[in-house]
Parts: C-alpha cells; sequence; structure tokens
C-alpha cells in the first residue's frame, strides 16, 4: 500500500511539473516590443528592429509632384513632363517659386528695357537677346526718343513649354499684362501710344538655366509675340 501512495505521489508530482513547464513555454514564448530577436545569423541580425535613437524619419512625400508617380494624363502631357525632367535634374526646382520669379523678372525687365538700363538688361538676359534690345535703346537714344510704360497688372503667367538639353533647362511662359506705353519725341510729344489707353499685351518669353550651375537665377533667352 506504501508502494501505491508513493506511485500516486509520482505522478502528481509530474503533472505538476509537466503544467509548470507549460505555463513557462506559454510565457517565454511570446514577444513584447521591447524584446529584441534574438540573432540566429546574419540575416537574422540585419532584420533587428532599430532602437529609437535609431529610427530616422522620412519627409512626407506624399504631395510631391516630381515624386515619379505620373497619372496617364500628365504623363501625355509634354510640359508636365518636361518639369519633371527639370526637378530630377534640379532637386531645388519649384513651379510656383519660377512662377513667382518669372513675374518679377518681367516686370524688372520691362522697366529696365522703358528706362534704357543696360547695366540690369546684361545681367538678365543671354548675349543675344541683350544685343537685340540694346539696339532698340541705341536707336531711341540716337533719336531722343522717350519710352514711357507702366505696367497695370500681369493678368496670367502660364508655363506653355518646359525641356531639358544637356545641362540646360528651358521654361517658356505666356505673360498676359495690361499696360500703358507711350513713345514721346524730343519735344515730349506722344508720337505713339496714349497715356489714357491701357493696352493688354501677350509675350511669350523663354528663361534658361544651367542646372549644375551654382548660380540659381535664370536668363531670359528668347522673346516673342504669338503668331
Amino acid at each position: 500500500m506504501g508502494n501505491g501512495f508513493q506511485l500516486l505521489d509520482i505522478i502528481l508530482f509530474a503533472m505538476i511539473a509537466a503544467f509548470l513547464v507549460f505555463r513557462l513555454r506559454g510565457v517565454l514564448g511570446r514577444r513584447t516590443g521591447h524584446q529584441r530577436r534574438p540573432p540566429g545569423n546574419l540575416s537574422d541580425a540585419s532584420r533587428e528592429a532599430p532602437s529609437e535613437d535609431q529610427i530616422l524619419e522620412l519627409p512626407d512625400r506624399s504631395n510631391d509632384t516630381d515624386s515619379g508617380v505620373l497619372d496617364e494624363e500628365k504623363a501625355n502631357d509634354p510640359i508636365a513632363m518636361g518639369l519633371l525632367e527639370i526637378s530630377k535634374a534640379d532637386p531645388q526646382f519649384s513651379t510656383s517659386d519660377f512662377l513667382k520669379g518669372a513675374r518679377g523678372a518681367f516686370e524688372l525687365i520691362v522697366k529696365a528695357y522703358s528706362d534704357g538700363d543696360e547695366k540690369t538688361l546684361k545681367n538678365l538676359l543671354n548675349d543675344e537677346v541683350f544685343e537685340n534690345f540694346s539696339t532698340v535703346i541705341s536707336e531711341r537714344k540716337g533719336a531722343k526718343q522717350v519710352l514711357e510704360t507702366a505696367i497695370i497688372g500681369i493678368k496670367s503667367a502660364d508655363i506653355v513649354d518646359a525641356r531639358i538639353d544637356g545641362r540646360t533647362a528651358f521654361v517658356g511662359i505666356e505673360i498676359i499684362s495690361e499696360q500703358i506705353n507711350v513713345l514721346r519725341d524730343k519735344d515730349g510729344v506722344a508720337i505713339e501710344g496714349d497715356d489714357n489707353q491701357i493696352t493688354e499685351v501677350t509675350d511669350l518669353w523663354t528663361f534658361a538655366r544651367n542646372v549644375r550651375a551654382r548660380n540659381p537665377n535664370w536668363i531670359l533667352v528668347e522673346t516673342r509675340s504669338p503668331d
């Protein structure tokens, strides 16, 4: 009978031990957010989650226009494709900033041309356009004529062309402005235009910039009127 009790005790202790092992395995087998995966080999170690001080937050590019993903409509738009190529070559390029700068450059160039300010024009135009402007200014000065120009406002400025050729980016814009232009002779008499007449003027200007250059400024390389 004593042996029977001993056997029962052994069975009872075995059951208790099995229960404890099961509980330990249940606890030790779980992974909490603070535990690291034990690196069994190099590939396992490389997948180990970084600590908080190792995490680098990536910028939110969900609203970037140059993310490289274009819908079908934009993919078939040469202007959109051109702007994308420019932004790839020059990550600092911004369409909105460019248009803002182009508006400012337009007003500055028109005023300098009217005033005969060749020094200012020299910094804003390429050699060919500057030569054309300078020729007209010289003729005007030779005839002792004065051009008075007032930009009442810019109604619109839209990109109509965008491309990149080698290192040079080209962006063409159509600017519609309201102006008052009066050309006076040496006696101050108006020979063209009217002080009281506001004229809507459409200009097609092309700006260019070497995307590899440190100078961020764009220069005017072509001017024309719509056909």
